[in-house]
């Protein structure tokens, strides 16, 4: 059985699953101690699902295509063994976070991780990383930054995307100076605290210790958006400026039907 990944944070616990999950050594519900209704807050795999299938479609709408491991069942991933382990270990796949509000429409992302390098591996020849995320009309991404990634966030064919900015000072707050970001590789100079935003084609650069928030523009629909950057560690790389989980806690109510990039069986 496994027990608690090494990235998730100390404050994880484990309770029972459902069989599905069980068969694959997956028993992975994590406690926050927020409570709605008196139940946990978090997210039902019903809604993983369902939020998978819509990006599948809202993808192929729009001519993008994953890679065949974007669409390995459960049953397929109980057969593969150690040549896989680069998506293992990478962490690249579905990766679908509610940073744990209990409310993903409101506070919540969903991306897929395509290619990844990693910091701690001798062997990694990837310095690069690329996701492609959906992103809907007034659905944040909280604020934070990264020590060491720089990215490239794109706007690939859909929606805008807001993106809010701020610098950081020597103690992880946000200063009052004015941000200079390149987009598409001209200089633009916003304000502490101001926006830029995406259209079609349209990117930012965000450097590390930039603090950003982003969302869909409203009226605007779902936002189709790309990141290109350097190796993403989402163990030791990000800073968020309230302290968030990076995972959610899931109510298995039901077999999920993909997979997410932190819920992997050990090859065999």
């Amino acid at each position: 059985m496994k027990i608690m990944p090494k990235d998730w944070p100390r404050d994880c616990r484990y309770v029972k699953a459902g069989n599905a999950c069980r068969e694959l050594g997956i028993v992975r519900v994590r406690l926050t101690g927020r409570r709605q209704s008196g139940l946990l807050a978090g997210m039902k795999r019903s809604e993983i699902n369902r939020y998978i299938e819509e990006a599948k479609v809202f993808f192929d709408q729009h001519q993008f295509r994953l890679p065949p491991f974007g669409y390995w069942t459960t049953r397929q991933w109980k057969s593969l063994g150690h040549e896989v382990d680069e998506i293992r270990s990478r962490h690249l796949g579905w990766d679908l976070t509610d940073f744990g509000s209990g409310d993903f429409l409101k506070q919540g992302l969903l991306l897929f991780t395509i290619r990844n390098g990693k910091l701690d591996d001798p062997q990694n020849k990837k310095m690069y990383a690329e996701k492609i995320m959906v992103v809907r009309e007034r659905q944040i991404t909280p604020w934070h930054f990264h020590h060491l990634k720089t990215e490239d966030i794109i706007n690939r064919g859909a929606g805008r995307l807001v993106c809010e900015l701020y610098n950081s000072d020597p103690h992880g707050g946000y200063a009052q100076t004015p941000i200079k970001v390149s987009c598409d590789g001209v200089v633009r100079e916003v304000a502490p605290g101001g926006k830029v935003v995406l259209g079609q084609g349209e990117s930012i650069t965000l450097v590390p210790g930039l603090y950003h928030t982003f969302y869909g523009e409203k009226g605007a629909g779902t936002a189709l958006i790309g990141e290109v950057s350097s190796v993403n560690d989402d163990a030791s790389d990000n800073r968020f400026y309230t302290p968030l989980p990076r995972f959610p806690a899931i109510e298995e109510d039901e077999a999920p039907a993909h997979l997410l990039c932190n819920e992997y069986p050990d090859g065999r």
